[in-house]
This record gives structure tokens, sequence and C-alpha cells, in this order.
């Protein structure tokens, strides 16, 4: 590693919250490990099938873990922050067993790469790096059962208005299409379409080519907060 990446990579063990716990021989070996990736937006990090050969530590930006069903239909099962650790990765190093998803870079991100045999060198000798991965994964998967509740328990048009307040940026504009729609909740595209249109109808959005505009923002707030009680 070049004398800027060490340094880079050295200013990055130091800032970063979770790692700053560890002890100076894991930050040591860190260091020493790490490759900087910088991975554009749009870019697929791996696929179905893949076999995982590192560990990304991701500093800035999101990806976007999903599944594709056999009939096309794409499942948002997570995002990966920065901070953040990706379940399948995790799991697929201590099985070494191939991706069973997809990952692809929602924004620009930046990560620092583990490859597989430092991580498992890792794991092997650090408590303190064991505890991070596993403390992530247990948090990850806490975070995927209450994605299958909600899924399973929650009615779809207020799993929509929740995502839709999610989403509103300036002036309540909302940049999303029905199938990206479709892909974070987990149901057909011609779902949401339809309760895109009842709310609508309702006077509670207005619909556009590849978005939305809320009209009505108390009315979907309401419809959440009546599924809260």
């Amino acid at each position: 590693m070049s004398d800027e990446g060490q340094m880079m990579a050295s200013d990055w063990v130091d800032e970063t919250p979770s790692l700053r716990s560890l002890d100076a021989a894991t930050k040591t070996l860190l260091r020493d490990s790490v490759v900087r990736k910088q991975i554009p937006r749009g870019a697929v990090l791996f696929r179905p099938g893949d076999q995982c050969v590192h560990f990304p530590l991701i500093v800035s930006g999101s990806v976007r873990v999903q599944r594709v069903t056999e009939s096309g239909r794409e499942i948002v099962l997570y995002r990966v922050g920065a901070n953040e650790t990706c379940v399948l990765t995790t799991a697929s190093l201590l099985s070494d067993d191939a991706y069973a998803a997809e990952g692809v870079a929602e924004t620009d991100v930046i990560a620092y790469v583990v490859p597989a045999d430092r991580f498992n060198a890792l794991m092997n000798t650090s408590e303190g790096f064991r505890g991070l991965v596993f403390e992530g994964y247990g948090k990850r998967l806490a975070t995927l059962m209450s994605r299958i509740e909600e899924i399973v328990c929650t009615r779809i048009n207020v799993r929509l208005a929740e995502r839709l307040l999610a989403l509103r940026g300036a002036g309540d504009k909302i940049a999303a299409t029905q199938q990206a729609l479709a892909a974070d909740l987990g149901t057909a595209r011609e779902v949401v379409g339809r309760t895109l249109k009842a709310f609508e109808r309702c006077g509670w959005i207005k619909l556009s080519r590849g978005g939305a505009e809320i009209v009505n923002l108390a009315a979907l707030r309401s419809l959440c907060d009546a599924q809260r009680d």
C-alpha cells in the first residue's frame, strides 16, 4: 500500500467510531490489509452465485441488497450504509457459501475492503473485531425480522404511506418510480400502482411521470399514526 493509501486507511481506522475501541494490533492489521475502493452509483457489487472474497467496511454511501424472483420482481432486503455491515457478506465469509442476493451501489460509495484471508485471521485473533462483526450481524438479522413482520402484518396502504413520507423531498416531491416503491415494499408494481391511484382519488397525492407530489401531508401521517395506535 502506498504512503498515501496507508495514511488514508490509518485516518479512517482512527476516525471510525466502531473501530476506536479495537486493540492496537488489530488496528495495525486493518491498516496493513485494507484496500480503499470508490464504487460508482449503479455498480453491482455481487450477484447470486458469486463467492465472497472480501469484507467491505463502508464509510460513505449506500448499498442496496435485493433479491430478484423468478418472475423478475425485485425485493429490497435491506440497505447497508456508513459504519454498517452486510449480513449476507458475513454469512458468506463464515460459511464459505455463495451469495444468495444482489448488492447494488445506490449512491457513490467509498469503502475499505478486507480480503477474506485477513478477515478470517482477524476473526480468529481479535476479540474486538469478532464482536464488531457479530454485533452487526445480529442487528441486521433483527432488522430483517422486523421487515418480515412488517410485510406480513402491516397493510400495504400504510407501508406505502410511510415510504412516501420517508422519501418526501423539497416541495413535498417524491422522486421514485412505482417499480422502485414496489421493490422497497416487497410487493408487485401493480399493487403499488392501484394504491397510489387510490391515494390520488382521495386527494392525498398527485401522480406524475416517475414520481408524485404529496398534496395532503396530514392525511398520510394520520393513516400511519392510526396503524401505530
